[in-house]
């Protein structure tokens, strides 16, 4: 994900990745699975940074371009997204920086505030910006 990525597909990427990560948790894993169990879950993670890294500038680029009444509260909702996706990068990076991912590591980073608090910042922006094209 080195090039600029759209809100849309930023939100696809950290969802997927948090689905997977979710059956990862719960398999009791000790030691990261590779081959022929499937994508490694240091895949997932990686793009999970990368995604986290963009969603704010995404999310800001899309509340410019759309032509709702409240633009201004969209913009200002930005900066709570970026510092939230911000919080949820450094633990994903912490997370990618040990040796062995096990299935105990991503149920905590799971349980992560930081990284629940920026999937529910993402789909509140994300919702925000789906009914005020509505309107």
């Amino acid at each position: 994900m080195s090039e600029d990525i759209g809100f849309a597909a930023c939100v696809e990427g950290i969802e997927s990745a948090y689905e997977f990560m979710l059956a990862y948790a719960a398999q009791g894993r000790d030691k990261e699975g590779v081959g022929g169990d499937g994508p490694s879950i240091r895949n997932f993670l990686i793009g999970m940074s990368a995604a986290l890294g963009q969603v704010g500038g995404a999310a800001e680029t899309k509340s410019k371009t759309t032509n709702a009444d409240n633009v201004a509260q969209l913009q200002a909702y930005v900066a709570v997204l970026g510092q939230d996706a911000g919080r949820a990068k450094a633990a994903v990076d912490m997370a990618l920086s040990v040796p062995v991912i096990t299935s105990q590591l991503v149920d905590n980073l799971n349980a992560s505030i930081h990284l629940r608090a920026c999937l529910t910042s993402m789909f509140l922006m994300d919702e925000a910006l789906r009914l005020s094209k509505a309107s």
